[in-house]
Formats: C-alpha cells, structure tokens, sequence
C-alpha cells in the first residue's frame, strides 16, 4: 500500500521518523503542513500512483474535488504529528476520516465500541435480583446509586432525580432526614410518578419506611432496630433492602432480614472514611452470596481532593472486592460532576475484567491532565520582544462594556439590555464582533479571553467570576 504523506517544513523530520519502514512518500509542501491546497495536492497525486493520501488533520481545505478526479482517497491524519506513527501503524485494519482528524475519529470510534461491548456485557450477564428492569449483582456492571440528601427540602425533586438518571445514575436514592415525616415521604414520591427507574428510600425510620413502600423499589438501611417492626412489610411489597451492621453484626441482620421474608438483600459491610478506617474496613467486604454495598460517596464527601480520580481509585477498589452498588453523591460543589464520573468509572471496570489494569480501555476519567504529552517541532524566530506589563489604567470602549456570565451550559454576554448566548466562546465573540459592539482591539482582547473562562468554568463545573482568577 503505497502513501503519500504531504506535509509541513516545521514538522517534516516527526513525519518522515513515522513513515520509516512504510512504503511512503513524504511530500514538503510548506512551511506549515495545514496550509496545504487542494491545487497542490492535485499536483503531488499526478506525479506517481498512490494508494491513499494522508493529509494534515489540521487542513481546513476540502479535498473531495481531488479525489474525484484522480479516484484517489484522501483522509485526515491526526492534528499532532507526533501521533502520526501510531496511525500508520494500524492501517489498513482500521479505516480513517475524509473529515475528522485521525486521532479525534479513532478515539471516537474506540469510545463507541468500548460502550457497545460493556452493553454487550450487561445483556449477556446474569443477576442475583432484578429491581426495576436493572440488574443487580451477579456478573453485571456495578449499579451506581446516586443519593440525594434531605429530598423533602429539595424545591424540585423531579429535575435533580431526572438529572442524575440523565448523567448515569442506575438507581436514585431519596433521603429523609430525622425530621421528615411520613406525608413528606408521600409527597416526594408523588412529585415522581411517572418515572419508571429504580428509586430507593433512605432512612432507618420504622413510620417512615412503611410510608415509602408504595413506590420505592429498594430501602435503605435495615438492622436490627427496625427489622421486627418493618421487616415483614418489605417483604409484602417484594422491595429491595440495604442491610446493615448495628450492634448486632452484618451476618445476624441479614439472617433477621431474611426470616422476615425479605427475599432481595443487599449487603453493606459500611466503608469507612479516609483517616477514620478506610483501608480496615476493606476486610470486611468478603465475597457473600448476597450482592455487596459499596459506600463510596462517604469516601469522596469527606476528603478535600477532586472528585474524578477519587471516584475512578473507589470505583477501582469496588471492583476487586467484587461490590454490586456503588454509592456516590453530590452533596458539596467539590464532589458535583461525581454521578457522571461513577457511571464512567464502572463502565472502565467491566472493560478491565479480562486485563491486568484499567487502562487502554478506549473510555477513560482524564479531564485536566493529558494521558501523554505530545512533541511538537521547536518555535523558529529570530528576534524577541520582551513583554510590556498591561497598565492598570482601564481605557473604556466607547461601545459600552460586557457583563459575562453563565447561566447553566451556555455563555452570556450582556451589553445595553441585550444578551447573546452561546455554547462556545467563539461563538459568542464572533457575534459581539458581527454586531459592531467592540470598538478597541484591547477590549476584544479581553473579552475573548473572559468568554474562554466562562467556557472553561461550564466544562469543569466550577463557578466564574468575571476578571477573577480560574
């Protein structure tokens, strides 16, 4: 399969290290290779018979006319030379993009087959119990429960449950603090009918348990407190419960759950906190006939680190002492994102089962940090200027100044009673500088880089504040 590689001056030597051993012709066509015409091309392609071209995946250009004409397929190569080995390297058992940079298109596609195999998995696996449609224990993916705490205080239950079953929750789990009261528990559960997922009753209260038995399909927590009172109960409407170790052990509860008739148990060995028993309390997660409780959330609630990489170790460690339900929350703004990042973390998991590490999986948690660095070609200049400090005099644009803001997903930017909004900051910019709004260069400056944080902010879940600090 012989190939033709134009490229750039400033990357010429990264291209010609990846083709080194491949029946290719690497084509100077530049200094910088996404500059590359179709005009140019054209004339590289008649000079000898090629099998395929692979051009910058940084080219904006469309090739489709040249391909037409000489019958000869262009595809993207990756935006980075630096990773242009690894894609001749699978050639021709992968297939590229005429549109989409190599890179970006193969990870896509890796994604996508990464999720349909763990589907694969998941139709495939057995179960110790099913609740609402949704596996439990077994061979299944581990269940992520998403807690929302206080659920009679929350002004709209609805959204926040929809919410957290949109960002991958399996199983929504409604708290009811000491003070609630069994009409609170009805009018939660009365605010989500409808919904046709796995909802669960978080409390230990005997009155209130017995409230929430009308539609909650698992109960948490039984011990031996309110097993005599309520066990039987659970048993009658055929729900779910979490049990629990009190003063009387894991094993004597659940035995007291089951005499009770309670034919779907859950058993939780409690997870302990960073610094108060966290890896001690890992020796009471022993393999059981009944599915395991993974208390995660208790975990990442109570440690000041970022949430993502503490939810992919929890997730990490469930796994090995092979939990069923992992529990996780988003009680504090540290831990918000934490339901989306769970879900993600068991579906790494499934895919890790026949390897010895969780990684290479196609899907993956690295939000800030990269997985490698890449090698771009030095910067070629022959003088420099040294930068001037700004002047913290501010020269106003007679065109009035921008309010910037966030409003949920979207970008807003307010001049004059007017708001443009938008998703992506040059999106944004592009209408501002459409509309005539911006009359100094310096003022474009600064918008568009206040419109970065704001996009930045939305992506990261963190809150903005125009001229702070990100």
């Amino acid at each position: 399969m012989r190939i033709l590689l134009p490229t750039g001056a400033a990357t010429e030597e990264m291209v010609r290290d990846a083709a080194a051993g491949f029946d290719a012709d690497v084509v100077v066509t530049g200094e910088i290779a996404s500059f590359l015409t179709p005009h140019r091309l054209r004339e590289l392609i008649g000079r000898k018979k090629y099998d395929l071209v692979i051009v910058s995946g940084m080219c904006t250009a469309s090739f489709e006319g040249v391909e037409r004409e000489t019958e000869i397929p262009v595809y993207r190569g990756p935006k980075h030379a630096a990773d242009l080995a690894m894609i001749l390297a699978a050639l021709p058992s992968v297939s590229l993009s005429r549109t989409v940079p190599a890179d970006m298109f193969l990870a896509g596609k890796k994604a996508e087959e990464a999720r349909r195999q763990v589907a694969d998995l998941e139709r495939a696996t057995g179960a110790n119990f099913i609740v609402r449609g949704v596996k439990i224990g077994g061979g299944s993916r581990m269940k992520v429960l998403a807690e929302i705490m206080d659920a009679p205080r929350c002004e709209d239950i609805r959204t926040l449950v929809e919410r957290h079953f949109a960002r991958g929750a399996d199983i929504v789990d409604l708290g009811f603090g000491f003070d609630a009261t069994p009409e609170d528990v009805h009018r939660v559960f009365s605010a989500l009918e409808g919904i046709d997922r796995p909802l669960a009753a978080d409390t230990q209260d005997p009155d209130l348990i017995r409230a929430a038995l009308g539609r909650a399909d698992i109960i948490l927590s039984l011990q031996e407190e309110n097993i005599p009172l309520v066990g039987a109960a659970i048993a009658d409407a055929g729900a779910a419960a979490v049990v629990v170790p009190g003063t009387a052990t894991l094993k004597k509860n659940i035995a007291m759950a089951k005499a009770a008739g309670v034919r779907c148990i859950i058993a939780d060995p409690l997870l302990q906190p960073a610094g108060s028993g966290l890896v001690a309390s890992l020796k009471n997660f022993k393999k059981s006939r009944y599915p395991l409780f993974f208390g995660a959330g208790n975990v990442a609630e109570l440690l000041d680190a970022d949430s993502v990489g503490t939810n992919a170790v929890l997730a990490a460690m469930a796994m090995e002492v092979g939990a069923a339900v992992i529990f996780t929350s988003e009680h504090s703004d540290k831990t918000c994102g934490s339901v989306r990042e769970m879900r993600r973390a068991t579906e790494m998991m499934v895919l890790a089962r026949d390897r010895p590490y969780p990684k290479d999986l196609g899907i993956d948690l690295l939000i800030l940090k990269e997985k490698r660095r890449r090698r771009e070609p030095p910067l070629e200049y022959e003088m420099t200027i040294t930068a001037q400090e700004m002047l913290p005099e501010i020269e106003y644009d007679p065109k009035g100044n921008f309010r910037i803001g966030i409003e949920g997903d979207t970008i807003v930017a307010v001049l004059h009673g007017r708001a443009v909004r938008g998703h992506r900051w040059q999106d944004v910019l592009h209408t501002i500088l459409l509309q005539g709004d911006v009359s100094l260069l310096d003022h474009a400056g600064y918008l568009g880089r206040e419109l970065y944080k704001a996009e930045l902010a939305i992506r990261y879940g963190r809150s903005f504040e125009q001229d702070g600090e990100f």
